[in-house]
């Protein structure tokens, strides 16, 4: 008996393959979608090394992190593939080229957006067969498909796997979190008193970022319930989770800069709720297997929100025209629509969404009925 494909059928697998390049080298939400398209190369390949092509950042994060990744070669910060890191070292790409041709990859695939900066980094790996995405004006790999804005990221990343002949083993990301990270996370928290929750009201894109005083709403409402909730965000997020702290009125916990990348993993994990903008810190947290309450555009929902239900909310925004000028924002994705898509403002988009939504999917998932997850 043939066991049905979860998304299609996939091409043949690439025979003789012993090493995988794969180009994923930018934030954190973005690296979590990728996850189920590695697990579906660790399953067709199991016996090949799959090496990252990242960042500084995924280097630490799996330094003996069980999973899919063997191990990651950092790429030199350019164009289109990602930005330097504060204090990092410049380094050429046409050393890293040289190096990486040194691997001989069997495979390389390109799930780093759709190929213009990217698709000819990969091609220059030279690996027997290289697979991607594209966009119209990039340049094609060996196998690619088309890059299409508005389909979620797991499935997107999945239907690059399947090009070589990976089909997917699941389409929900999965980190695996560690005793290390645990055991930073207690150093740093302590044993919780209370079930613990945590928010997380920053975004790298002000757009996203529901605001502060709703947060901080949330926040008090869920300390009446009981509840222990942490406030976490990065340095650059200091000041809305200073404003979150002052506006809830009540004792919350501020977490900035406390915890390494592997250390909020733990944090989460030990959590029962995470409640977050969408940004890479709600992606984590779902990954590591909490109940997240996200808050959405509406856009962005359709992109990357948690494909499950049973311990997942995502609360959407409908909001398309710039609230400060009114513009339709659109058209940048639909450009034969009226209007120019251009706007300079960055206020948020998701200011429609009432805190009593939020609330009403926070209590459930924390007080399940019977029979639920």
């Amino acid at each position: 008996m043939v066991t049905p494909a979860l998304l299609g059928a996939p091409a043949e697998p690439v025979p003789d393959v012993e090493r995988i390049a794969v180009l994923r080298a930018n934030a954190l939400g973005d690296f979590i979608f990728v996850l189920p398209a590695l697990d579906a190369l660790r399953s067709a390949y199991p016996e090949a090394e799959i090496v990252l092509l990242g960042a500084p950042w995924h280097a630490k994060l799996w330094r003996d992190r069980p999973g899919p990744v063997d191990r990651v070669l950092v790429v030199p910060a350019a164009p289109g593939i990602r930005g330097p890191d504060p204090g990092e070292p410049a380094s050429g790409m046409a050393d890293f080229l040289t190096a990486a041709r040194k691997e001989r990859f069997d495979l390389a695939l390109q799930v780093h957006g759709g190929g213009g900066n990217s698709n000819p980094l990969v091609s220059q790996l030279g690996a027997r067969v290289t697979a991607g995405l594209r966009t119209e004006d990039a340049p094609p790999l060996d196998r690619w498909i088309r890059y299409v804005y508005y389909q979620h990221e797991v499935i997107r990343y999945l239907e690059v796997a399947a090009l070589v002949g990976a089909p997917a083993t699941t389409i929900v990301p999965t980190l695996a979190v560690t005793d290390a990270d645990r055991a930073e996370a207690a150093e740093v928290l302590g044993p919780p008193e209370r079930p613990r929750v945590a928010l997380h009201p920053g975004a790298t894109d002000t757009r996203r970022r529901w605001p502060a005083e709703r947060f901080a709403e949330v926040a008090r409402e869920l300390v009446g319930d009981g509840y222990e909730v942490l406030v976490t965000g990065t340095a650059a997020e200091q000041d809305v989770v200073d404003r979150v702290v002052a506006a809830a009125g009540v004792p919350l916990r501020p977490q900035v800069g406390t915890l390494s990348l592997g250390g909020l993993a733990g944090c989460y994990a030990g959590c029962e709720l995470v409640v977050s903008n969408d940004t890479g810190p709600l992606h984590l947290a779902a990954a590591v297997g909490t109940a997240t309450v996200g808050v959405f555009w509406v856009g962005n929902l359709i992109n990357v929100a948690h494909p499950l239900r049973g311990r997942h909310r995502p609360i959407s925004s409908w909001t398309v025209h710039c609230p400060v000028c009114g513009v339709d924002c659109t058209p940048g994705i639909y450009p034969h629509r009226p209007g120019d898509g251009e706007c300079p403002h960055r206020d948020s988009f998701v200011t429609d969404v009432p805190v009593v939504e939020v609330l009403e999917a926070a209590r459930e998932l924390l007080r399940p009925e019977p029979g639920a997850p």
